[in-house]
């Protein structure tokens, strides 16, 4: 990530003098959290596993037909499980995209593995389990691929949909919410296109590009499955919903119909890269930068080059510490947001006009991205 965080401006965010819904991932939900109290301990993911949850509400003439789209799918979902050194366990999911055991599934579900040396496992739909290694992780997209050593042998795989979506279309989604494996429900494609910037408490931003939105129930658990159209085949990534905040202005709980979906068309060529070579290659621009505010009641000024990187993109472009960006490919420069925004939107060997301001002067520059060291 270049730069600081800056403001994170949302497609989800509500007008400032009312409260708007908070932002959340679908985080790894613990084994035995709220439903273990609600259930008095029913031993839930280890009860459920295999077993199918189906929401009918959608299962119409204008919707999917779940019970056909669960059928054909579940096969290729799993359950992924990490167990902490201390012995805390918690679950996201995942699909088998590729042969040989190969899950995409989101960074967050596995962060904990990556960062303690935590243990994971998947468990597939008809309750048979595998040890899994991290293939690879991209915290910038919130995506990861493993790897089940049983090399998911004879198992299906998920096929990516190569039609366009449309708003309005129906969609399924299917995972492990608060654990409940093999859980199933339906609604619609909401809006197309959203920037979705997650906080990951972490200090860092996930940025969901061109996320799909969707009101089919997603929750707590449901990070990294897949949500797919009528035909079975993946549309997107689920990642992360919308909660309403209380009275303090903190967000919680689980579903309100506010669901965000990383789409196939990103999160396909990222799980390629990461499967290939352990690595999403994001292209840089070479430089970091800080917002400028002069009056905290108005717009940022722009961006303040902070650091060049000696022979990158932007020393070649002319840049220099202490230039004033004031627009970056075509938009006015207010977030150092948008410097991510233009790796991961364009390719090595693209080029980004920028405007600045030195001293008195103002010029442009074209730089030219250049591949990850």
């Amino acid at each position: 990530m270049t730069g600081d965080s800056g403001d994170r401006p949302s497609e989800a965010a509500a007008p400032p003098d009312e409260p708007g819904p908070a932002l959340v991932r679908q985080r790894r939900m613990p084994r035995w959290g709220w439903w273990a109290l609600s259930l008095a301990g029913a031993g839930v993911l280890g009860g459920l596993v295999g077993g199918l949850l189906v929401d009918a509400a959608h299962d119409n003439g204008s919707g999917c037909n779940a019970t056909s789209v669960a059928g054909e799918v579940l096969p290729s979902v799993v359950t992924v499980v990490v167990v902490g050194r201390d012995g805390t366990r918690s679950n996201g999911t995942g699909a088998l995209v590729r042969s040989d055991g190969y899950v995409l599934t989101n960074e967050h579900v596995v962060s904990t593995a990556v960062e303690a040396g935590a243990e994971v496992t998947v468990q597939y739909s008809d309750g048979t389990e595998s040890d899994a290694t991290i293939v690879g992780v991209d915290a910038i997209t919130d995506l990861a691929v493993i790897r089940a050593e049983d090399g998911a042998d004879g198992r299906a795989l998920l096929d990516p949909s190569r039609s366009a979506l449309r708003v309005g279309q129906p969609v399924v989604a299917l995972g492990a919410p608060l654990g409940l494996s093999n859980t199933v429900t339906a609604g619609i494609v909401s809006a197309l296109g959203r920037y979705v910037p997650v906080p990951t408490g972490d200090g860092r931003v996930a940025h969901l590009l061109d996320a799909v939105q969707t009101d089919a129930a997603i929750n707590p658990g449901n990070s990294g499955g897949p949500l797919v159209d009528c035909s079975g085949r993946q549309v997107g990534v689920n990642t992360a919903i919308s909660t309403v905040p209380n009275s303090e202005g903190v967000g919680g709980g689980g579903s309100v119909g506010l669901g965000f979906a990383i789409p196939i068309s990103v999160a396909g060529p990222v799980a390629d890269e990461l499967i290939e070579h352990g690595r999403a290659n994001h292209p840089v621009l070479g430089l970091a930068a800080r917002v400028v505010t002069e009056d905290p009641e108005r717009p940022p000024n722009g961006l303040e080059v902070t650091a060049v990187a000696p022979g990158g993109p932007a020393e070649a472009a002319g840049l220099a510490p202490g230039d004033l960006l004031t627009e970056i490919d075509g938009e006015k420069a207010v977030s150092t947001e948008q410097l991510v925004l233009a790796t991961l939107r364009h390719d090595a060997g693209d080029t980004i006009r920028v405007g600045y301001r030195r001293g008195g002067d103002t010029g442009s520059a074209d730089i030219t991205l250049a591949p990850a060291p």
